[in-house]
């Protein structure tokens, strides 16, 4: 039987590495991301890192990044999105198989390629790199645990390794576990590696020394699985299908309070089209759909009010124009003049796959007319850029829209803002 083998490809500093491909001349300069409305920091790239905390205030650290020559960015989601595409795209000409794991990361099947593998490792690394611009490390072992442990070693001597790491050899993977602290092994956070602490499990070694039985029966199926993969025993497969969300959440923190009903209603009729867009996406109907609305609940001179309500539809459906009309008949049964409104939710509920809803006989269901006005309006969407159609109720400019005042231009996503190469 032959062993498996799982690589680990992780995009390095992901957020930060998609600044710099259209920005070369901050290639050695510090970089930070900021969260929805320039909140707080949540990505940094390596040589930032020293110098910020992650989460770290942006309005309490302004003068600290100025002081130390880090250069803060607004997040540019649909920058990340694209970016992360066309690299997980490049991965999937180069493996069997891989499992997308989260926007920067992915496990890709190398059970059975030509040896030396590690070669394989280091072509994939250049082509992402030549291709996206995007550096990446990469790990390699025989279970999906060690692969991502062997990934954390890429990155933490990049130098030495160069970003690449094999650990199928007993010899080397013993080696690392004895120097990787236990919470950098996958799945323990801080509230787990306190518990392993206090057994006196400090080391990824220590972890897999332990009887897996026992720490299933002290905390649960998962720990022994990590405990079994830590010794090269694979519990874990590579999970090609995407499996469909039972919940889609559209939500954002307003750019300003807002006190008036109208820009509420239009940002809620913005979240709904994009949580009606998700579940068409993944072939789904929802029959329910939950909208709230909160003020701000930090600031103790602001009256407080936090109310939602679940809205019914006539039946299964993925029409925008259908859970709109729900989500603004909840929206005014929720709202309360005299507040001042920091945050808005649209959830969708009771999901079905298209294949696998049998509609009731006697009961109303989506007319075929339907499907062919949304297929058409993503089709339209998806070639010419998002929100190209849009619901008319979402006014321009938008009141309510994310602060960003440090955005950087979409280079790959809207025509105006592609790069422009000028002849000297």
């Amino acid at each position: 039987m032959v062993e498996p083998v799982y690589a680990l490809i992780d995009c390095n500093s992901f957020y930060a590495s998609c600044e710099r491909v259209f920005r070369p001349d901050l290639l050695r300069t510090p970089i930070v991301v900021l969260s929805n409305n320039d909140g707080c920091v949540i990505a940094r790239s390596a040589d930032a890192k020293p110098f910020v905390k992650m989460g770290a205030l942006f309005h309490e650290i302004r003068g600290d990044l100025k002081r130390h020559g880090i250069v803060p960015f607004s997040s540019n989601y649909a920058l990340y999105g694209d970016m992360s595409e066309r690299v997980m795209t490049l991965l999937e000409a180069r493996f069997p198989s891989i499992e997308i794991y989260s926007i920067d990361e992915a496990f890709a099947d190398m059970t059975g390629l030509p040896e030396p593998l590690e070669s394989i490792g280091r072509q994939v690394q250049a082509e992402v790199k030549q291709k996206t611009g995007i550096p990446v490390g990469i790990g390699i072992a025989t279970t999906k645990t060690l692969a991502k442990l062997a990934n954390a070693a890429a990155k933490r001597w990049q130098k030495q390794t160069g970003g690449v790491v094999d650990i199928r050899d007993p010899v080397r993977r013993d080696k690392l576990l004895k120097a990787m602290p236990v919470e950098e092994v996958w799945g323990v956070g801080p509230r787990m590696r306190a518990h392993l602490e206090g057994m006196q499990i400090r080391t990824a070694w220590d972890l897999a020394q332990m009887g897996a039985w026992t720490l299933r029966k002290r905390f649960n199926v998962v720990v022994e699985k990590t405990v079994r993969e830590l010794r090269g025993v694979a519990c874990l497969e590579i999970e090609s299908e995407i499996e469909p969300k039972q919940e889609i959440c559209s939500s954002r923190s307003f750019g300003k309070r807002l006190r008036e009903l109208s820009p509420i209603q239009e940002a809620v009729t913005s979240y709904a089209t994009r949580a009606a867009e998700k579940l068409r996406k993944q072939g789904s109907l929802c029959r329910q759909v939950r909208v709230s609305l909160r003020t701000g609940m930090f600031n103790p001179t602001e009256a407080k009010y936090s109310n939602g309500i679940l809205c019914h539809l006539p039946y299964p459906t993925d029409d925008s124009r259908l859970i709109i009309q729900a989500v603004q008949t909840g929206l005014k049964q929720v709202y309360r003049e005299g507040f001042s409104y920091a945050k808005a939710q649209v959830l969708l509920l009771d999901l079905y796959r298209k294949n696998e809803y049998t509609p009731d006989l006697f009961a109303s269901e989506q007319p075929v007319k339907t499907e062919r006005l949304m297929s058409a309006l993503d089709a339209i969407n998806n070639r010419w850029g998002r929100g190209t159609l849009q619901p008319g109720r979402i006014a321009k400019p938008v009141e309510w829209a994310m602060r960003r005042e440090l955005l950087s231009p979409a280079y790959t996503t809207r025509w105006p803002e592609l790069m422009v190469a000028k002849a000297r």
